[in-house]
């Protein structure tokens, strides 16, 4: 499942951040964007917490 985010849409809440700190980070500028572009199938659980935590609903995960 590949990870994405919709930069436009973020409002720098951090809770990805804080549910999967292996896939997402914050920029200088409090954007999220994702480390890496593909989800462990292992870690789905972390991802869709992050998703799920989102107030905007910047992330999804797509495939699969």
């Amino acid at each position: 499942m590949r990870i994405e985010i919709e930069a436009d849409k973020c409002c720098g809440a951090g809770q990805c951040v804080m549910f999967a700190p292996t896939y997402f980070d914050m920029d200088d500028a409090g954007v999220a964007f994702a480390l890496v572009d593909e989800a462990d199938p292992a870690d789905v659980a972390d991802i869709q917490e992050a998703i799920d935590s989102c107030p905007t609903l910047a992330i999804r995960l797509v495939g699969d």
